[in-house]
């Protein structure tokens, strides 16, 4: 069959995990489940934060952002995914999987961006805590995320606008439960090259280089922990930023091994694993990581909840 023109496409089936028919339950209530936990404690974290003046810092302005990106990025793909489960259906809009791949590709690169300010706002206040209200001042702050919201935005349009040109076959089939922009570069029948050169560019240029900046930011702030007499403050010290490296180290391992691998050959299976540990389970986890670490965001959560309560037995 000769290639037919993006335009002229109405729909792509997604597989998804699996065709059992008695498996379709489980993977809704579990889907379902990791979903409402992930707005829940991100909306919790974002209430904490906007209700105590004292967590109005840098820190937590990244954090807030960082929770609500997390709900955005979830809320791409799994709400699609359940409906087509429930309704016993697989196929996807032409104009939904390009709508889909856009907005993935527009809060990954916002949580790369946020994690990168994450890691040299501990840098500054870890490194040059004298200084540290002066360098990261609202205004900088404000003007960081907005930049970042900025390159995405633009990232996103180049990377559809680039799909839009690919032509497509008889398989119209995605071994995937959601749209990514690899998958759908792997069922063209057209010339991909520029597409990949694209992708790849912008993975190394969006991904690769923040990650050697958040590198670089932990080897300074190790070598300042290194150098401290006290022992409880380097505890303290550490203590901040053990959360922050395990949001990225989860999150870099999974995308970078969904997009950077997608050459060579791997199976379905395992393309669909580390796209769930990016795109569900990462943003699940990190109220989990960030609250269960944090005093901060427990007292001040604790201090909301005893506050409404007493309003609520007054009235």
């Amino acid at each position: 069959m000769p290639p037919r023109n993006g335009t002229q496409i109405s729909e792509f089936i997604l597989l998804g995990f699996s065709e059992d028919p008695e498996l379709q339950p489980l993977i809704f209530g579990l889907f379902l489940s990791m979903y409402l936990i992930t707005v829940l404690g991100n909306l919790l974290i974002i209430l904490a934060v906007s209700s105590d003046s004292h967590l109005h810092t840098p820190m937590y302005f990244f954090l807030s952002n960082l929770s609500f990106i997390d709900i955005c990025f979830t809320s791409t793909t799994i709400p699609k995914m359940l409906v087509n489960i429930q309704a016993q259906r697989k196929a996807i809009t032409y104009t939904g999987c390009i709508t889909q791949i856009y907005f993935l590709i527009l809060f990954s690169v916002l949580d790369i961006f946020l994690l990168t300010m994450m890691a040299y706002d501990r840098f500054v206040a870890i490194c040059h805590p004298l200084h540290y209200m002066v360098i990261m001042n609202p205004r900088l702050c404000g003007l960081l995320v907005l930049m970042s919201w900025i390159l995405s935005i633009l990232n996103s349009l180049l990377q559809c606008t680039m799909a839009l040109r690919l032509s497509f076959c008889a398989n119209l089939e995605i071994p995937h439960f959601i749209c990514e922009l690899n998958q759908m570069i792997q069922l063209a029948c057209s010339d991909t090259f520029l597409n990949n050169m694209v992708m790849y560019f912008a993975a190394v240029l969006l991904a690769v280089g923040p990650f050697i900046g958040i590198l670089y930011s932990y080897c300074k702030v190790v070598s300042c922990i290194c150098g401290m007499s006290s022992a409880q403050g380097k505890y303290k010290a550490f203590s901040t930023c053990a959360s922050h490296l395990s949001v990225v180290c989860l999150f870099y391992c999974t995308t970078l091994g969904v997009y950077l691998s997608s050459a060579a050959t791997q199976s379905s299976h395992s393309s669909e694993t580390a796209s769930v540990m990016y795109t569900v389970v990462t943003p699940m986890l990190n109220p989990f990581i960030y609250s269960l670490r944090n005093k901060d965001i427990k007292q001040a959560l604790k201090t909301f909840f005893v506050k409404e309560l007493q309003t609520g037995q007054l009235s």
